[in-house]
């Protein structure tokens, strides 16, 4: 199998604690100071818009914004030349309805998903081989089984 084929066995991901925005600013706003604060935000600015990626605890009243996102965190570093990796999480979550909102680095992917469907996203990721784990799920009190 040529190196730029990814042998979709299993992946590992981890649901990320907090709760994300999706933000819009002005495609010419600076990326503000409260954007950067966390262990996670992407910032992506293109000829019509900055958008940003940040826990919502974080995102000032009056700013554009989707509020209610978990992130579900494609345990990595994966190389560049893999592909299909987010197809084999996207294509079941759409079927199952469930939105996806995909942010990618240089080392991994990541998947938002609204909280109100985490938990259904989680399970049809699992009936699909793929490893959720959910340790900060469970200490918000939620019963999830960790897979390790």
């Amino acid at each position: 199998m040529p190196d730029s084929q990814l042998t979709l066995s299993v992946l590992t991901l981890s649901a990320l604690q907090d709760t994300f925005a999706i933000c819009r600013l002005d495609k010419d706003a600076q990326p503000p100071d409260w954007a950067l604060r966390g262990s996670f935000c992407s910032i992506t600015r293109t000829p019509e818009e900055l958008s940003i990626v940040c826990p919502q605890i974080n995102v000032p009243e009056g700013t554009k914004c989707d509020k209610g996102w978990r992130c579900l965190k494609v345990e990595g570093p994966l190389a560049l030349s893999l592909t299909g990796i987010l197809s084999s999480l996207a294509t079941p979550l759409a079927q199952a309805g469930i939105s996806v909102f995909a942010v990618s680095t240089y080392d991994t992917d990541y998947l938002m998903v609204k909280e109100k469907d985490v938990e259904s996203a989680i399970l049809v990721l699992s009936q699909e081989a793929h490893q959720v784990r959910t340790l900060d799920l469970e200490e918000r009190g939620r019963d999830h089984e960790r897979f390790d």
